[in-house]
Formats: structure tokens, sequence, C-alpha cells
């Protein structure tokens, strides 16, 4: 349950978790060790999934709002989506610095709608990870699980706990 407990936390808060459980070693060390990793993996390696782009042109071009949350930093974050052509494609990119808390604190996503000028329940959500998704579900929001490998142990756990359920983003407006 590793990754699914330190996904939604950002890198301070996952470090602090790791150091935890045992790992010694001093936390601005591990954080300096994962804030390089990530980097490279975020400015050179990380990719789309395959049709990724495509259906959120679709969505773009229909007239919805695309807006990114996520638990990951601004230093590697902004790179990696420009990298992929896709920082043009949101109105807003959010990590979880922005709000000072973590996608595991429903204030969080409430805040969010509020940035957005809407109500939390205007919203759809989507998001690979349980706890995420469990956590924006009890703010109000709709919640779209979205499989990844990782979070494959959790799938009907995540089809019980969410609105919709896609195993690719080609099913996003068939939903």
């Amino acid at each position: 349950d590793f990754v699914q407990t330190i996904t939604p936390l950002g890198n301070y808060r996952a470090s602090q978790h790791t150091i935890s459980l045992g790992l010694e070693t001093s936390l601005e060390s591990y954080l300096d060790f994962v804030s390089k990793t990530l980097f490279d993996a975020y400015t050179t390696r990380i990719d789309l999934r395959g049709g990724v782009k495509e259906k959120l042109l679709e969505l773009k071009n229909a007239g919805h709002s695309l807006n990114v949350l996520t638990a990951s930093p601004h230093p590697m974050l902004d790179p990696c989506l420009k990298r992929l052509g896709m920082w043009e494609l949101f109105d807003n990119i959010w990590s979880c610095d922005d709000f000072q808390t973590t996608k595991a604190d429903p204030q969080i996503y409430v805040k969010a709608a509020e940035r957005l000028c809407t109500s939390v329940e205007k919203v759809l959500f989507l998001d690979d990870n349980l706890s995420a998704d469990l956590t924006a579900k009890s703010a109000g929001m709709q919640v779209c699980g979205v499989y990844d490998e990782s979070s494959k142990d959790y799938v009907e756990q995540m089809k019980a706990a969410t609105d919709f359920y896609i195993y690719d983003f080609q099913e996003l407006l068939d939903s």
C-alpha cells in the first residue's frame, strides 16, 4: 500500500512518511534525493498514455475547462507538461503546494472549485489513486477513477467509490 499512501501526499509529506517507516537518513537528504530523481524522470522519461492528448484536445475543443491538481511540485510538473506539449491545454495547473495541503485533505477540492468559480459538485475529478478519489468524493466532487498499473489491485474498490471508472482516456466522453 506504500504507493497508494504516498501518492496524494506530495514530496515533503511523502518523504516524512517514508522516513517514519525507519529509513535512516535525514529529511533534508531524502528530499534532495527524491527531488533529483523525480526531476530527471519528469524532464526526460515520463510519457503520456496513449490517446490522452487527443482526448484532452477533443474535450477542450468541445468547450470543457481542463485543470490539473497534482501532488507533483511545479519544478517537475511544469517542465514535464511543456515537454509533452500539454501545457496550453489546461486552464489551471495546480500543485498541492499552491494550496498548502495535500490531496488527502478534502479542503483542497473545495478550494480548487472556489478558484474555478463553481461549486464542488459541478467538478468532475479524475485520478488513478484510490485515496485521492475517496477524498475528492467526500468533498462532494463527482469522481472518475482511472486505471493505472500502480492501482491495479484497487480497481474494484475504485469502481465502488467513484461515479465513473475508465480503463482508457478514450472512454471519457462515453462515461
